[in-house]
C-alpha cells in the first residue's frame, strides 16, 4: 500500500523480517536505555500468523514498523471493536505517515486503534510519558519523548494511564513468620518457586492471575499457551526464591513473581536470545542477580484487603536481600489502583516511568 512518498508493506518472508528486526535495533543503535523485545519472541508471533508490517520511504528504507491485529476477548472486555497495533517503532518524520497506514489498513470494522500493544495490554507495550532519564528493563517500555508528541499530535488519547515503579532493598527490619492462623482458624502458608514442579506452579498462578485482575479495565484472561509462550525460558532464568505463593488451608489465594533483571544483557546481544546467547546467560546469571523486576502480582478477589500481598511483599522483600539484589523494579501499575502503589511507598519506592497505552477513535 502507497502512503504518499511511502509504502506500507507486510512481512511476507524472512528477508522482511530481518528487516523488521534490525529496524528496531537501528533505531536504538546508540541508546542503552531502550531494552529491545527478544527476536525469538518477534519471530514466534511472525510463524504464528501476527501480522507484521513496514514502512518504507522513498529510497526503500525502512522508517518505521507495526503490527496489526485484533483480539476478540478484548472486544468483549471494552465493548467495542478495537484494532491492535504493536512493536511500532518510527523516525521523526515517519510518525505521521505510519499512523495514516495503520488507520488507513485497520480492518473496516474497527471503530477505534489501540496500542502499542505485544500483543495485548496484560502482556507488554505502552509507551513512557515521563522518566525518560531512566532506563527500560525487561517487560517494559522505554522511548524517547518525541513518541508522546507524535501519538498526541496525531489525536491519539491516552488510556490506562500508569507508573512503573522502584524500589531500593536494604535490610529487613524484623523477621517475617513463614506463616499464620487466621482468626477463622484457617491456616495461611508460604510456598516458594521450584525449577522442577514449574510447570504445575504456573497453572496455579494462572488461575490467582485471571481472577485477580478481571477486575482490572484492560485485562483479558491468559490462556494456558499465552501462559506458556510468555514464560518460555523461565525456567534457566527463574530465581526460585522470588517466586512466591500463600495457601488458605491448601488453596492457593495470593502470589508475586519477580524474575533477575536481564536487561543489560538484553542489550549487550540486541535482543537476540538464540542458543549460544541462551548458554551464556546462563553461565553468567550470577552477574544478572543484583537486581530484579516484579513481573505480576496478585490476591483472589474474595481475599483481598486481609493484608495477604503485604505479607508476600516481606517476604520478597527478606529473600531479595538475602540473595543480595540491591533494587526492584515494577512493571506498570494503574494510577486506579492505589493499593498495589501504596505497596511499593511501604518499601521505600517512588514511581519510575509514567506510562500509558493509546487510543483513537476512527
Amino acid at each position: 500500500m502507497s502512503t504518499g512518498p511511502h509504502r506500507f508493506e507486510r512481512v511476507t518472508g524472512r528477508r522482511d523480517l530481518r528487516e523488521f528486526l534490525a529496524f528496531g535495533n537501528r533505531l536504538y543503535a546508540d541508546e542503552p536505555r531502550h531494552v529491545p523485545t527478544p527476536r525469538q519472541q518477534i519471530r514466534r508471533w511472525w510463524r504464528d500468523g501476527t501480522p507484521l508490517y513496514l514502512l518504507r520511504d522513498a529510497t526503500g528504507t525502512v522508517v518505521g514498523r507495526t503490527t496489526l491485529h485484533t483480539d476478540a476477548a478484548f472486544d468483549a472486555k471494552l465493548g467495542r471493536r478495537y484494532q491492535l497495533f504493536g512493536l511500532t517503532e518510527f523516525t521523526a518524520p515517519a510518525a505521521r505517515p505510519l499512523f495514516d497506514a495503520i488507520s488507513a489498513h485497520a480492518d473496516a470494522d474497527r471503530e477505534l486503534l489501540f496500542g502499542p500493544v505485544a500483543l495485548l495490554p496484560n502482556q507488554a507495550g505502552g509507551v513512557i510519558t515521563s522518566g525518560y532519564a531512566e532506563r527500560g528493563f525487561v517487560d517494559s517500555a522505554w522511548n524517547p519523548p518525541r513518541y508522546v508528541a507524535a501519538y498526541e499530535a496525531y489525536g491519539f488519547h491516552r488510556r490506562f494511564e500508569s507508573d512503573t515503579w522502584i524500589c531500593p532493598v536494604p535490610a529487613p527490619a524484623q523477621p517475617v513468620p513463614p506463616g499464620r492462623t487466621e482468626p477463622d482458624g484457617a491456616r495461611i502458608e508460604l510456598h516458594r518457586g521450584d525449577v522442577r514442579r514449574l510447570d504445575d506452579q504456573l497453572d496455579l498462578l494462572r488461575a490467582m492471575l485471571n481472577a485477580s485482575f478481571a477486575q482490572l479495565g484492560y485485562y483479558t484472561p491468559i490462556s494456558a499457551g499465552q501462559l506458556r509462550r510468555q514464560t518460555d525460558g523461565l525456567a534457566y532464568l527463574l530465581d526460585e526464591s522470588l517466586l512466591l505463593y500463600l495457601t488458605r488451608d491448601g488453596r492457593p489465594v495470593a502470589f508475586v513473581l519477580c524474575v533477575p533483571d536481564i536487561s543489560e544483557f538484553l542489550v549487550a546481544v540486541r535482543g537476540d536470545l538464540h542458543p549460544v546467547n541462551q548458554m551464556r546467560l546462563l553461565a553468567t546469571r550470577r552477574r544478572y542477580r543484583r537486581e530484579a523486576v516484579l513481573i505480576v502480582k496478585g490476591v483472589l478477589p474474595q481475599y483481598q484487603g486481609r493484608g495477604y500481598q503485604r505479607l508476600l511483599a516481606a517476604h520478597l522483600h527478606r529473600n531479595l536481600h538475602a540473595a543480595g539484589y540491591t533494587t526492584l523494579r515494577s512493571t506498570y501499575v494503574g494510577r486506579d489502583n492505589p493499593a498495589s502503589a501504596a505497596q511499593y511507598r511501604r518499601l521505600g519506592g517512588q514511581p519510575l516511568h509514567g506510562y500509558t497505552f493509546y487510543a483513537k477513535e476512527r
